[in-house]
């Protein structure tokens, strides 16, 4: 009886010791690295020195960085509402054939790596782009008529053809679920369509409203890889100065501070977000989707799918079969020649190591990713999910606090933190994964812990009752039900992996790039191979992302676990 006593209370000391390891991650991890960004902007020698932010504050140059970084963010987040909104009008009101289809084809985008999304924008706008050169035939041109390359305006179209879908998808989802007896009322009682749209539907609609344009603005604001590719020297957010002052420049006290300065705007647009929220939602009576939608009978809906969804898939669409097409395109016709030198390791590449090798490191770090991200996600969401911890309301802002923070300000904080005694890391490849974890593990988090809050306590209870130990209710009971949610997470946790570019271009060793990392490097050598290689090795990660999203759309438990 006395054994059997204290196998138990061992037992439940290993599980609470087991609940304090996405702690532990994130201490040593995430606010440790950060700290270490701290001490070197406040204190470079050792002692307080306020003079890395007063720089930023007296330097036009500095302060034209944030004023171009918060203006395209704005102006992004009011263009991407612009081509949202039509859309998701039509995917909330309406039924027709290919919907889930047309869904899913306008979230690709947002599962790509903001590299293959700069360089799919080279291949259709590029001054050797689809469109350019079909305008060359055409009008028997000598050099390309559109030059949109290192300007704002492509900036903007690719920031609009990557965020699109979060304006459809939470706007949209909200507004299905809105009971459209409010709408009628409103017309019984003698109000028109703009009076209806302006006093009853907007209001209702603010809270979805809000929260998906703040997380485009974010989005925006720590736009990097779209900057860099796309903006050329010309161009520069907090982000990419980050990346500047810190590898190029190696002005890491004011690389320290303009990431402090980046950190305390997320934050505190975050902060105003849950403000926000908290005033503007009310209690309303919610409809299923299927009692809402309505087929299409007139040719005024009709008319609207065409504009409205012809426009969004337009935008999406292009630049996507344009970096298809380019990346097959050769002076000979259509050929696999690109894909073909991917798997060749001429010793005359510039590369430090054959691209088949980038693929090769992508795979492992990702797969490494894959288990650790499960790891902490899985404990976290049960953490999360236990009713009798009180604090779990204070755990999951924190767990979340990651996703708050640009990736290369964690790659600088790996830099800072990790690159000496007593966590000397900097030759080891283990710095990506470990990176690439702190980006994925909070998609874990949310596709799993909706799940988990909705299962019934009493099964466990009545497993307990019949015999069952912890370990045998968790593989009988949880497992089976929970399963679909953790292979949504560890696909989220794939995907996110394989395109990651912002940390992993500060952490990554020379001879263990991955493949955004050949990307960028094939993109900026010149000559005709290393820019199909570029097309190609994007073509494959597009391809990749695009699976992945094909099988969280099939796993994902009840339509749970929407961004």
């Amino acid at each position: 009886m006395r054994d059997s006593t204290w196998w138990e209370r061992a037992g439940a000391r290993l599980r609470q010791s087991i609940f304090l390891l996405p702690l532990v991650y994130l201490l040593i991890f995430f606010f440790y690295p950060l700290s270490a960004i701290f001490r070197l902007s406040l204190a470079p020698e050792g002692h307080l020195d306020l003079q890395p932010l007063r720089v930023l504050i007296t330097d036009r140059y500095y302060l034209h960085i944030l004023w171009f970084t918060t203006w395209q963010a704005t102006v992004s987040t009011i263009l991407t509402l612009a081509i949202g909104m039509p859309a998701a009008y039509i995917f909330a009101h309406y039924t027709f054939p290919g919907k889930s289809l047309l869904r899913a084809l306008t979230t690709i985008p947002f599962v790509l790596p903001t590299l293959v999304v700069a360089t799919a924008f080279i291949a259709l706008l590029g001054p050797r782009g689809w469109l350019n050169l079909w305008l060359m035939r055409l009008l028997h041109l000598e050099h390309p008529p559109i030059a949109l390359m290192h300007t704002i305006w492509i900036i903007l179209l690719a920031h609009v053809f990557y965020n699109a879908t979060v304006i459809v998808r939470i706007v949209g989802g909200f507004w299905a679920n809105l009971n459209p007896q409010l709408e009628e009322a409103a017309r019984v009682l003698g109000a028109d369509r703009r009076r209806t749209l302006f006093r009853i539907t907007l209001p209702l609609l603010w809270p979805s409203l809000a929260a998906a344009s703040l997380l485009v603005f974010l989005f925006c604001f720590t736009s990097f890889g779209v900057i860099l590719v796309l903006g050329g020297p010309h161009f520069a957010t907090l982000e990419v100065e980050i990346y500047r002052q810190a590898v190029h420049l190696f002005h890491l006290p004011i690389a320290a501070a303009l990431s402090i300065v980046q950190m305390v705007i997320t934050f505190i647009v975050m902060w105003g977000y849950t403000r926000l929220q908290a005033r503007t939602a009310i209690p309303l009576n919610f409809r299923p989707q299927q009692t809402t939608q309505q087929p299409m009978r007139d040719w005024r809906s009709r008319l609207a799918m065409l504009l409205g969804l012809g426009t969004l898939l337009l935008i999406l669409m292009l630049p996507l079969a344009s970096l298809v097409e380019r990346s097959l395109a050769t002076e000979g016709g259509w050929s696999l020649r690109f894909y073909r030198e991917l798997f060749m390791n001429r010793r005359e590449a510039i590369l430090f190591v054959p691209p088949a090798e980038a693929v090769r490191n992508s795979l492992v770090f990702a797969l490494a990713t894959v288990g650790m991200s499960l790891l902490i996600g899985v404990i976290s969401a049960y953490l999360l999910a236990q009713p009798r911890y009180g604090f779990s309301a204070i755990l999951d802002p924190i767990f979340m606090l990651p996703l708050g923070t640009s990736a290369v300000t964690l790659g600088f904080g790996f830099i800072l933190a990790l690159g000496r005694p007593p966590l000397d890391l900097r030759v080891s490849p283990i710095l990506v994964p470990l990176a690439h974890t702190l980006v994925a593990y909070p998609f874990v988090v949310r596709s799993l812990l909706p799940v988990l809050r909705g299962l019934n306590p009493h099964w466990r209870e009545a497993a307990a009752v019949l015999g069952a130990t912890p370990a045998r209710t968790w593989l009988r009971i949880d497992l089976p039900i929970v399963g679909r949610a953790v292979l949504v997470g560890a696909v989220f946790a794939f995907t996110v992996s394989m395109g990651e570019f912002g940390a992993t271009a500060l952490v990554a060793r020379p001879e263990f790039p991955t493949m955004p990392i050949a990307i960028y490097r094939f993109l900026g050598q010149p000559g005709e191979l290393n820019y199909g290689q570029a097309l190609a090795m994007s073509t494959l990660l597009m391809l990749v992302c695009t699976v992945g999203l094909l099988l969280i759309e099939r796993f994902r438990y009840r339509d749970i676990g929407e961004f």
